[in-house]
């Protein structure tokens, strides 16, 4: 479906059959780029200006309130301002652009550079920008001072994501230098919080606070019963089940509180505002497509929005760190993605400083 809008046009993106505008402005190396994964379940568009002088490849991640700049090509700067009009058209909260191309083009489009990884990739752009759509009025508004920017970590194995989101949540609060992030900090935190292989709630609230004994922890839990165990045959259930029993006497001996109410997303809201930083578990169905338990750090709120970094990067879909650092999740998405398996129970660990 194409959709026309005042000095551009935003087309499917299609890798097969270049529209013949950005055919003629497209470098031979971008187009190798944007051909090599395959970007459709991230909706894929080319937002191309009426006078063919520009044009840009934006993807994202489904559910989300972002839209990325691939690159932009032509009048990259012009480019760029379409998408930004597309994503205000659109309601969403931000724009991003990945550093392949950019260059000083972004800063001309308005757009601010983010924080680089903890650990580099070099597989995936060195830089990245971002532009907040603010009030509607096409600038950052408050929003750039207002969300802090913690340093993205990504998670190096499929089921680390607790660990990686606790290191990265302890680095923003300052209880982690950020030269000492890397696989080993990862790795001990996940021997510490398993529940072989994923993370329970309380066993993760365990290790971050046996692992930083000065940070405020509260494990957030309105479900007595065993967690994340629905994808596992029965007879898999019961020993994980009896682990985690153990591991609510431990949080007890040790003082760590688990709060049975509900966590709502204005609590959360509060909880963040407060200068926590909250581990959420969510289902990853809506965002990448396989409904797995999957831990997420919130760290940040918009006007409609909880701003999140992703531990996992997907990047057989065409993402980098660019999508999954400062990502942007509507209020209702976000209830609806956390509350989880068949019994729809939330699970979520507070980091205080």
């Amino acid at each position: 479906m194409t959709d026309r809008t005042g000095g551009h046009v935003v087309v499917p993106w299609d890798p097969a059959a270049l529209p013949a505008g950005p055919a003629r402005i497209v470098p031979d190396a971008v187009l190798a780029r944007w051909r090599s994964a395959d970007r459709s379940v991230q909706d894929p568009r080319l937002v191309v200006l009426d006078d063919g002088t520009g044009a840009a490849l934006v993807t994202a991640r489904p559910g989300t309130a972002y839209v990325k700049i691939v690159d932009a090509v032509g009048d990259a700067v012009a480019a760029a301002r379409a998408v930004v009009g597309h994503a205000h058209g659109r309601g969403l909260a931000q724009v991003k652009w990945e550093g392949w191309t950019a260059g000083e083009a972004a800063a001309e489009a308005g757009f601010a550079p983010l924080r680089a990884p903890l650990v580099p990739d070099a597989a995936q752009p060195a830089t990245g920008y971002v532009r907040w759509l603010g009030d509607g009025a096409g600038d950052d508004g408050p929003y750039r001072d207002q969300v802090g920017e913690p340093a993205h970590y990504q998670q190096s194995t499929h089921f680390t994501c607790g660990a990686a989101g606790a290191v990265m949540a302890q680095a923003q609060l300052g209880a982690v230098r950020p030269e000492d992030v890397d696989r080993r900090l990862e790795l001990s935190l996940w021997r510490e919080a398993t529940n072989f292989p994923a993370c329970d709630p309380v066993r993760l609230g365990l290790a971050v606070h046996r692992r930083w004994p000065g940070s405020a922890v509260t494990v957030s839990l309105d479900t007595d019963g065993p967690v994340i165990l629905d994808s596992y045959p029965e007879g898999d259930r019961d020993w994980r089940a009896l682990l985690q029993e153990l591991s609510r006497e431990e949080a007890a001996e040790a003082g760590l509180p688990v709060d049975g109410r509900h966590l709502t997303v204005p609590g959360l809201r509060a909880a963040l505002a407060g200068g926590e930083r909250v581990l959420l578990l969510v289902s990853l169905k809506a965002m990448l497509g396989f409904d797995v338990p999957h831990w997420v750090l919130c760290h940040a709120t918009v006007p409609g929005a909880v701003v999140l970094e992703d531990p996992w990067v997907g990047t057989a879909a065409g993402e980098t760190w660019v999508d999954a650092h400062l990502l942007p999740v509507a209020d209702a998405a976000l209830d609806a993605m956390s509350r989880m398996e068949d019994a729809g129970y939330r699970a979520a660990v507070r980091i205080g400083g």
